[in-house]
């Protein structure tokens, strides 16, 4: 495994413990803030908002430019909006603070799916985008418990300063252990918007907006269904968190080997399995051994997701991948944001705890629905054939073992000199 995807992942690491830790430290920050769990949870929504606008303005911004020091220059950014959260003196301004720290994430994990594509061979790229991703879900199982953890003894400040720290350590990660990828040859806005003509990556970006907003919306409020439902002890609830962020290591492992098997069918199957575990959740909520089981499988389902969609999205968009890349990454946030305020809304009319588990399941229903439709449609009306693979680099940037293992690139120009429409003839 090439030493610049754990660079990649440990960036990784520090904008799933921001993401995810603020859903575990709700309670805390209405309590300091004086405001209510559901305002609170507008914190959330404003990071997501943020990934929604900065995804396509920043990757826009970038195009044409070396990968290396976008990523680099993205992990800067998410580190500075970490500490304007932590200096923030009130809920608007951490508010605004949670929508800056969001700007950046969209875009580095779509150049970085893009660079961990690069790095490997084409039979390994979902692989690579979860080692890539694996970042999201050990901070699941180490950096939201431990973050939580922290916030309930020191404030959730101290969580946030935590965060900077391990940012900045990304940053310089990446600066010295990613090569000095190749800039495609046909870079720039134009062509990267190119890829948007296809209506299957729109079909794509549908099934994460509407499927993956049923995770969301169980898992944004989280921690007071597990302290007011399940009965656990505030301080027990860190221990759940971490079972969430198993499931989702799980997860993001299987799906990215199934997805190099069976993309489609990964898709939506895992789907249909979180639809029915959020179901379920609404009852095995009730007993502690119970609720903690269906957590992880929440988090196995939910996460099986991630490799198996990015990789579709790369897939469908495979000639101008980077901003498609990006803007999946606002389409899985803006199932955050509607997942936590649909299930917000449910809070406020009064339906319990366990209503946000059903509100997501029948949004994780939709988007399976959703999958269906595109494969179906695959199936009727297929691509042509070509050459669709990612180039595998080495780390130097050159070709695995001196081949160049696929005469297309990521910007699908031509690689050491082969004419991708001859290699299509030929």
């Amino acid at each position: 495994m090439p030493l610049a995807l754990v660079a990649l992942a440990v960036t990784a690491f520090a904008i799933g413990t921001t993401e995810f830790a603020a859903m575990g430290l709700l309670p805390q920050v209405a309590d300091s803030l004086h405001v209510s769990i559901p305002q609170a949870g507008w914190l959330i929504s404003a990071y997501a908002v943020g990934v929604v606008i900065g995804a396509p303005l920043l990757t826009a911004a970038a195009a044409g430019r070396p990968r290396k020091a976008v990523l680099v220059a993205l992990a800067g950014l998410f580190a500075t909006g970490n500490l304007l959260c932590a200096l923030a003196p009130d809920f608007w301004s951490l508010a605004a603070a949670r929508l800056v720290t969001g700007l950046p994430h969209g875009a580095f994990f779509g150049a970085g799916a893009v660079a961990a594509a690069e790095l490997v061979a084409p039979h390994r790229r979902a692989r690579a985008v979860a080692v890539m991703f694996s970042g999201l879900t050990v901070a699941n199982i180490i950096g939201v418990p431990a973050a939580t953890l922290l916030g309930q003894h020191l404030g959730w400040r101290a969580t946030m300063l935590v965060v900077v720290a391990i940012g900045a350590a990304g940053t310089l990660a990446i600066a010295r252990l990613v090569p000095e990828l190749p800039s495609p040859a046909q870079a720039g806005l134009r062509h990267e918007l190119s890829a948007f003509r296809s209506g299957q990556l729109w079909l794509a970006l549908g099934t994460v907006v509407f499927g993956c907003g049923g995770f969301f919306a169980c898992y944004s409020y989280i921690a007071p269904l597990l302290t007011e439902v399940s009965g656990y002890a505030t301080g027990s609830v860190t221990l759940v968190l971490a079972l969430f962020g198993v499931g989702m290591t799980i997860g993001n492992v299987v799906g990215g080997f199934a997805a190099d098997r069976a993309l489609r069918p990964t898709v939506c199957v895992a789907f249909l399995l979180l639809a029915a575990t959020l179901a379920l959740f609404a009852v095995t909520a009730r007993t502690e051994w119970s609720a903690a089981v269906t957590v992880v499988l929440i988090g196995m389902f939910g996460f099986a997701i991630v490799p198996a969609v990015q990789t579709l999205v790369l897939q469908k968009a495979r000639q101008a991948p980077t901003l498609a890349s990006a803007t999946v990454q606002g389409a899985f946030n803006l199932a955050n944001a509607q997942g936590a305020y649909f299930g917000g809304l449910a809070l406020d009319a009064g339906l319990g705890w366990t209503s946000p588990t059903l509100v997501g399941s029948g949004l994780a229903a939709s988007g399976a629905a959703i999958a269906l439709v595109a494969w179906a449609a695959d199936r009727r009306r297929p691509e042509p054939a070509g050459p669709t693979a990612v180039v595998a680099l080495a780390a130097d940037g050159g070709a695995v073992d001196g081949v160049a293992t696929d005469p297309v690139g990521v910007d699908g120009g031509a690689v050491d000199g082969v004419d991708p429409e001859a290699a299509v003839r030929g």
